[in-house]
């Protein structure tokens, strides 16, 4: 899903003066991207442990449903950078049809499942905002299931008429490519088809962005009227913390996902200029870069809105001091001397009497 959908009449060697990239550049995105797939795979591995393998199970909710799937959207993503960690280094023919077809398909769809699921999640601490006595029926466990399934039908649907269309109407690769771009392995119903999802992530990146904002500017509303009625009072306290909660996940989504999507448009539509268009595919590479980092930024998500993830970690503490060898000598090293002091001031208090 990588490119814009140019003519499938252009060489692919014709287009790489436009599309370039420098070994330099090659370079420093190889790092990169290493360095954010190791850390992503510690930390959304260690989430995926507590959420799905914890022996200690808490009773789920629909915020949990919908963080469960986030996380897994996370950990998938970080799956596929190594397709795009090997598409920078190396320019084979089988490496670019690899990347083009599975990694770069794989690579969006899990983007733009996290797009979506960190607006549901902002959704229903609104709603919880909003209506804090009553269930609104999004906010039920079994329409987070539904959602959530229906996410990934649809988004996988999508990846898969992709894939199913790249293959059958693949153009061949007459010699070794020397850019990154796979506009120029589109036909034209390949391109057409790409041209109508661009235009359906951008809606829904544009969809969830106003409604983050919308969200946040709520939440701020309801704990201005709360102040006012009553200082310092106990709901308050906890609408100012739902505030909190509610900026880091509008500052997490536009750190990582506004960048790109600034740029992703005129990049698509200054494809003509070579000029205009060497220099943002520098920025769009650059953008997605920043984008890959909410596979690290979204575990503080995980651990602000959830109390059951903060609850795994709190036992998981308990658990390693009860088990560390260290713990143990030191706690019987201090009752040993507690039952030591004990017989001397008895033995003490003995002789005094005596």
């Amino acid at each position: 899903m990588e490119g814009n959908g140019l003519s499938n009449r252009t060489n692919i060697n014709g287009s790489s003066h436009c599309d370039q990239v420098k070994p330099s550049a090659d370079l420093f995105f190889i790092l990169v991207y290493s360095l954010v797939f190791l850390v992503g795979l510690v930390l959304n591995g260690f989430t995926l442990k507590v959420y799905f393998f914890s022996a200690h199970q808490q009773v789920s909710s629909s915020v949990t449903i919908y963080l469960k799937n986030l996380v897994a959207a996370d950990f998938l993503l970080t799956l596929s950078l190594p397709i795009r960690i090997g598409h920078f280094a190396s320019r084979s023919v089988t490496m670019i049809r690899v990347y083009c077809n599975f990694g770069a398909s794989a690579f969006y769809l899990n983007m733009y499942a996290s797009i979506l699921f960190m607006g549901y999640i902002a959704a229903n601490r609104y709603l919880k905002i909003v209506h804090p006595l009553g269930t609104h029926i999004f906010q039920t466990v079994r329409a987070a299931h539904i959602i959530s399934a229906a996410t990934w039908v649809v988004l996988l649907a999508i990846m898969t008429t992709y894939v199913t269309l790249s293959f059958l109407t693949e153009e061949p690769i007459l010699s070794v490519p020397n850019t990154l771009s796979c506009d120029a392995l589109h036909s034209e119903q390949l391109s057409l088809f790409y041209k109508v999802i661009h235009t359906w992530s951008a809606a829904i990146f544009i969809i969830v962005l106003v409604s983050l904002i919308f969200f946040y500017h709520g939440t701020s509303h309801r704990l201005s009227e709360a102040q006012q009625r009553q200082q310092a009072s106990s709901g308050s306290k906890k609408l100012a913390k739902s505030r909190r909660n509610m900026l880091v996940l509008v500052s997490v989504f536009c750190v990582c996902f506004v960048p790109y999507h600034l740029v992703r448009l005129p990049y698509a539509f200054l494809k003509g200029w070579c000029s205009w268009r060497h220099a943002f595919f520098y920025l769009k590479e650059l953008t997605v870069m920043v984008s890959v980092l909410n596979v690290c930024l979204d575990p503080l998500i995980y651990f602000i809105f959830c109390k059951a993830f903060r609850a795994q970690l709190r036992l998981r503490r308990v658990f390693s001091a009860r088990e560390d060898p260290t713990h143990r000598a030191s706690a019987e090293r201090r009752s040993s001397d507690l039952r030591m002091s004990t017989i001397m001031f008895n033995r003490k208090s003995s002789l005094t009497a005596t």
